[in-house]
């Protein structure tokens, strides 16, 4: 095997035994197997276009599932995989069967050999993963535009199938995955791999806007809210990952059932949306971040819902296994598995429920509130008061501190950013990095939280958005004027997919950590760095007084 599309990956260099995330070599190559066939798909599906056949709709419907399952720590299931990649060699044989019959002069020797192979024998996977995965493509520079482009579609599909199972979609955004694809199987110049890279800036800010309306439209724009970190004393139902219809038919189910919910790690934010202080059995959040789950599942006692990523391997001293299920692109060897909804209905969330009455109430690990709820719609109708403190002199900074927690130590450098940033500085975040430093007592100024959350990852969009208007509100040129700093923890392809709508949005000076991308290339860096003024993190005091700087 060979990975290295996660921050932790060994060496700083790529897994090559086994994932340090924890996935098996075979896994790994299963994963390799699907990218290589979802290419395939990407090829037929552009050449159909070209011939006038448009697939854009259900090709990428599938294909944004189908690479969301490859993200890390999604999915451990090897024989879950082998569906995915037998689902995918058999849309391609009935699609290349379809443009055989509707494309006039249509010949094999136009596609791409992704298009082309299949095969029944389980055997032949394995073999076949061994030459198609990253290290197939020699030349270091090459290979690592393509895996920056196909790490950042593998965000974007997260979103975009987020988006899609609340009812939005958008062929532009199908398209350019599609067409993102297809491109790695072709040898383009550099100008070319790097503006498709850019191009994935683009498509990712589109589709983070797209699932911000399809939240908001469904649930609501979020409300700063104050969350129960401490429980009840009711058997509960955790619930972890991102997928809010999940949370939402979740909550219906087990109205009046004596059963409290619980959020945990990226579904904090579900607190947020109006939709869901419907449910007085909504209890609180649970626990901290993803990577210390194995911890926080033990002590809650109760049945855990994971609804995507992120899940980690269940220790051998965790009692757990029997009470956590997986739903969505979510798997794990030998954890039940709820299906998907069938069209025009909820799933049945009935076996987890009726589990659950069965288990002792959580086990009081932490109390108190948390604050959040600081999306776009909420902190522009503070707007006013935040562009007074500006003026002041009141707010000096702002630091986005979005993306990704992890568990290396090194992260502890958040933790001492938030703790030593200047008292007229406000951290601006998104996403799991937050709990870094959600629950310290960082004060306000002027009745504003210093720790400005806006909700999960996705919701960079948010900041990006409060950037804007704040640029456009104080008249000036670009967000890179204002006086905010990026501080950026990342750690699988979701951050990536934010990053490069950063770059999109032409935002320079990202400081960016634990560890650079080891994807990334030393001659890809310097244009990174030449362009965008991309740089590690590094000391944290000399980091902050460079930010409070605006340098």
């Amino acid at each position: 095997m060979f990975c290295f599309q996660c921050q932790e990956t060994a060496k700083g260099t790529g897994c090559t035994v086994k994932g340090v995330c924890g996935k098996n070599d075979t896994t790994s190559n299963l994963q390799d197997l699907l990218i290589f066939n979802l290419k395939g798909i990407g090829v037929l599906a552009q050449k159909a276009k070209e011939g006038g056949v448009d697939v854009t709709r259900e090709a990428g419907s599938f294909v944004i599932k189908a690479l969301f399952t490859t993200i890390t720590n999604v999915n451990f299931d090897d024989d879950n995989l082998v569906q995915w990649i037998n689902q995918a060699q058999q849309y391609k044989k009935e699609l290349k069967a379809r443009l055989d019959a509707n494309i006039k002069g249509f010949g094999e020797e136009k596609l791409a050999e992704a298009a082309l192979w299949t095969s029944d024998n389980e055997a032949d996977f394995q073999k076949k993963a061994a030459t198609v995965g990253v290290l197939a493509t020699e030349n270091e520079d090459v290979r690592s535009l393509r895996e920056l482009l196909i790490l950042g579609l593998k965000g974007i599909a997260a979103y975009a199938d987020h988006a899609a199972i609340l009812g939005v979609e958008n062929d532009e955004i199908y398209d350019f995955i599609l067409k993102g694809l297809a491109s790695t199987t072709q040898d383009l110049s550099v100008d070319e791999m790097v503006g498709l890279v850019l191009k994935a800036g683009e498509c990712a800010v589109t589709t983070m806007a797209a699932l911000d309306q399809a939240n908001t439209t469904a649930y609501g724009n979020p409300e700063i809210t104050e969350v129960n970190i401490g429980v009840g004393d009711k058997p509960g139902i955790l619930i972890s990952g991102h997928d809010l219809k999940d949370m939402e038919e979740l909550l219906e189910q087990t109205k009046d059932s004596g059963v409290d919910i619980y959020t945990h790690g990226e579904m904090l934010p579900a607190h947020y949306y109006p939709a869901f202080k419907k449910f007085p059995h909504l209890k609180g959040n649970y626990g901290s971040s993803w990577w210390k789950q194995n911890e926080d599942f033990e002590t809650f006692n109760g049945v855990i819902l994971m609804t995507t990523n992120c899940i980690i391997p269940i220790k051998s001293k965790n009692t757990y296994q029997e009470r956590i299920f997986t739903t969505g692109v979510a798997a794990y060897p030998g954890v039940k598995h709820i299906a998907d909804r069938e069209e025009g209905k909820s799933k049945d969330f009935s076996a987890i429920i009726e589990k659950a009455k069965t288990c002792a109430p959580p086990q009081e690990i932490e109390t108190g509130k948390i604050v959040g709820g600081f999306a776009h719609n909420q902190v522009l109708a503070l707007a006013d008061k935040v562009i007074e403190a500006v003026k002041s002199g009141a707010i000096k900074r702002f630091v986005v501190m979005a993306g990704c927690d992890g568990r290396q130590k090194g992260r502890g450098y958040f933790t001492e950013v938030a703790e030593k940033l200047p008292k007229d500085a406000v951290i601006l975040t998104a996403g799991c990095a937050k709990y870094r430093y959600n629950k310290l007592n960082l004060g306000d100024i002027g009745g504003i939280p210093r720790v400005l959350d806006a909700g999960q990852c996705n919701d960079c969009y948010s900041l990006a958005v409060i950037a804007i208007k704040l640029k456009e509100a104080f008249g000036l040129a670009h967000i890179n004027d204002l006086p905010i700093s990026f501080d950026i923890g990342w750690y699988e392809q979701k951050a990536v997919a934010v990053l490069l709508a950063l770059l999109h949005l032409e935002v320079k000076g990202i400081r960016l950590g634990p560890s650079l991308p080891a994807f990334v290339s030393p001659a890809v860096l310097k244009v990174l760095v030449e362009n965008f003024d991309i740089k590690p993190i590094g000391d944290v005091e000399k980091d902050i007084e460079a930010m409070m700087q605006g340098k």
